[in-house]
């Protein structure tokens, strides 16, 4: 691997933000996997992203969870819509925040995307549904 220059301000506030909205055990399996090839791309995602949009201070991290999930599905990223209605846990948007969202979503993107997307998200709810009764962690099912 190549040496890596010490982490900036911004990193290590992306980081912190990351680990608190998706979780200490997504966050370390992203920088597990990472290689000399996508470690630039994960710097760069982890500072603007996460540093900057993530961390800041004019909306709760329950409007930009609302948000980031109508907008990953009225783009069609199923596997980020997944993973982002399981980081409600830690954002505090409701399953009817969601499905506002997703309301949203069906109005100005399409009620194919909406449609999709209500689908991922039962999914998705079940799936924590069911590792919540079998006393898992939440985190640990990424999709």
């Amino acid at each position: 691997m190549a040496d890596t220059p010490p982490a900036s301000a911004r990193y290590t506030e992306g980081i912190d933000t990351r680990r608190a909205v998706l979780g200490d055990a997504h966050v370390d399996r992203a920088q597990a996997s990472q290689t000399d090839f996508d470690r630039p791309f994960q710097q760069l995602i982890t500072e603007s992203a996460w540093g900057t949009v993530w961390a800041g201070q004019e909306w709760s991290k329950r409007e930009r969870s609302m948000v980031t999930i109508a907008l990953l599905a009225a783009l069609g990223h199923d596997d980020e819509v997944a993973m982002h209605i399981r980081a409600t846990v830690n954002t505090g948007a409701t399953r009817e925040d969601i499905r506002e969202a997703l309301m949203h979503v069906a109005i100005y993107a399409g009620v194919p995307a909406a449609n999709h997307a209500f689908k991922i998200a039962k999914a998705t709810y079940a799936e924590m549904e069911a590792a919540k009764a079998a006393g898992e962690d939440n985190e640990e099912h990424p999709s």
